[in-house]
């Protein structure tokens, strides 16, 4: 992986933005994790006639955008990142012309739909690796199959592990009953892992993506973005960490001729279609080399969903996104959490590490680490002021609107997520962040359901209901509301305000910064500290006497004729 990016090896700055073609630029988009928004139909699970219903909740929001998670057939192994089909709508979710509808009526409403596209591998059920199973070489070749290890071939190719736990290898069994190849999932078994060096999958992908911008789709979030190609040879890891090292299955150079083809089609349409990454790399610099003019939009700044709620590390991440944005030309696109990482509620309720944890981190303090929940709302209500004064686009997952916490004591036999299972339950996974959402007070489900449903697919918790829409709209000072007043003040004072200017504010535990008129000061200390000078235009949580108490944010005007300045 030796590729490089620099403004002055030639990599030309981005067009400035035109109004309608650079709406992503400075987007808040809403990831709507489909199976826990709203159940339109009855089942318990989320689907399209409950987005549909529920758009104007999102318009009101103040959101540009929404991103909706897989909602292709599937078998639901990984709720649907094993895609069975990827032309069509999973029925427990609706049909296709219910999806051709939902973009109608998100346009109606000035909201873009951007969709979930799962390149790295198909579903076990998918026909063309039916096929490989059955034994058809031709389907075969688009798998990354291989022969094992040892005299016999029973050891696995080469030494890589799953991100779901255990080896990241399977052998088939041929019709005839003799042990056979092996196919690679980095993910579950259910889910084998495309060759991307194969022409046939590029091309596949490419009317995939066709079939949907067509309908009017306005996007797609890449998942798995950095680990198409995989290291010719496939060599053994040698223990390299998928996240923290390099990895032979991740982040090869030749993915970026990938994306030179998907944007090519992208820009072809009118308006272009936009991408962005999810894409995990072991170095900082390598994360540009996807967002050259000629590739993908934007990417996922993951940091955020790790740092510690201290000062200084979220200065240094905000500076490392920046910085990055610089040498790229794209926009930063800050996101807090998403339906991967335990909850920001939950995770600025415990006591912070020194600089960040990992999600797998996390997960392992449910149960024994104790949590403030108010102490996490307030830093996360002062984290979103923080982000949203960022320059670039912003990305709001489900309920964090509503200030909702990490569900960690779900019962064992009700967790979905492969990785509970494939850890022999020692880790209880990511369902914690996808509870159904709370619509509203007096039904068993919270108003996720129609009266008289089946329950939620997952559990809600007790007093969920007090957390509703229905609840917080009653509530000038509910996290609902801030959210609605800090989108409306983002769109009115800061998509057009420029660059970040860091502000001295003599105290080590105060961030500051300024953009345009704008100044941002987020207090991680324990005291409440002074005000700066200037109106307040917004504040994450009250302010008293003149003073900015501890894990609170304040968004400030500077006073007619006066300027923000060091130590302002």
């Amino acid at each position: 992986m030796t590729e490089t990016i620099s403004r002055e090896a030639g990599a030309p700055a981005r067009p400035g933005p035109a109004a309608e073609d650079a709406w992503w630029r400075t987007a808040v988009i809403y990831q709507v994790f489909l199976r826990s928004f709203a159940d339109g139909d009855g089942d318990g699970v989320g689907d399209l006639a409950g987005l549909r219903a529920r758009l104007p909740h999102l318009a009101a929001l103040g959101v540009d955008a929404v991103w909706v998670n897989p909602w292709y057939p599937s078998p639901m192994v990984d709720v649907g990142y094993d895609v069975a089909d990827y032309r069509d709508v999973d029925p427990v979710f609706g049909t296709l012309a219910d999806a051709e509808a939902l973009l109608a009526e998100a346009h109606a409403l000035g909201l873009r739909v951007l969709l979930d596209i799962v390149p790295n591998h198909t579903s076990d059920a998918h026909p063309w690796f039916q096929r490989a199973r059955a034994g058809d070489p031709v389907a075969r070749g688009r798998y990354l199959f291989r022969e094992g290890r040892g005299e016999d071939g029973s050891l696995p190719p080469n030494d890589w592990e799953s991100c779901f736990r255990g080896p990241a290898w399977t052998r088939v069994t041929e019709p005839d009953g003799r042990p056979g190849p092996w196919y690679l999932h980095l993910f579950a078994p259910e889910q084998p892992d495309l060759d991307w060096r194969n022409p046939e999958v590029r091309a596949e992908f490419l009317d995939i993506l066709r079939f949907w911008f067509d309908r009017g789709v306005d996007g797609f979030r890449i998942d798995v973005a950095h680990g198409l190609v995989k290291e010719a040879g496939l060599p053994d890891a040698l223990g390299s960490d998928r996240r923290s090292e390099e990895h032979p299955g991740w982040d090869q150079d030749e993915v970026h001729e990938v994306y030179r083809d998907w944007r090519r089609l992208a820009d072809g349409y009118d308006p272009p279609r936009v991408f962005v990454a999810e894409a995990w790399v072991a170095r900082p610099e390598r994360l540009p080399l996807y967002l050259r003019p000629d590739e993908l939009h934007t990417a996922f700044e993951f940091e955020p969903l790790h740092v510690t709620f201290r000062a200084g590390p979220w200065r240094a991440v905000v500076e490392q996104g920046l910085a990055a944005a610089a040498v790229s030309g794209a926009p930063s696109a800050w996101v807090l959490t998403n339906h991967d990482v335990v909850r920001q509620v939950t995770r600025y309720g415990r006591a912070q590490p020194e600089r960040r944890a990992s999600n797998e981190e996390q997960r392992a303090r449910f149960g024994v680490d104790p949590v403030d929940l108010e102490l996490g709302r307030r830093r996360a209500r002062a984290a979103v002021l923080l982000t949203m004064a960022l320059p670039g686009a912003a990305y709001v997952y489900l309920g964090e609107e509503l200030g909702l916490p990490e569900v960690e004591d779900l019962p064992a036999a009700r967790r979905r997520d492969p990785i509970h299972a494939r850890s022999g339950g020692t880790d209880p996974g990511r369902d914690g962040s996808r509870v159904p959402l709370p619509w509203s007070v007096g039904s068993a489900s919270a108003g996720f359901s129609p009266p008289g449903a089946a329950e939620p697919w997952l559990p809600q918790p007790a007093g969920w209901a007090e957390l509703a829409v229905e609840v917080q709209e009653q509530d000038p000072g509910s996290t609902l509301w801030l959210y609605r007043r800090l989108l409306a003040a983002r769109r009115r004072l800061l998509v057009d305000a420029g660059p970040l200017r860091w502000l001295e504010s003599g105290d080590e535990d105060v961030l500051a910064f300024v953009r345009g008129e704008i100044a941002c000061w987020v207090n991680f200390g324990p005291a409440a500290v002074p005000l700066p000078a200037g109106e307040v235009v917004l504040a994450s949580g009250p302010l008293a006497d003149g003073r900015l108490p501890p894990d609170t944010a304040v968004w400030s005007r500077t006073p007619p004729g006066r300027g923000f300045r060091p130590g302002s």
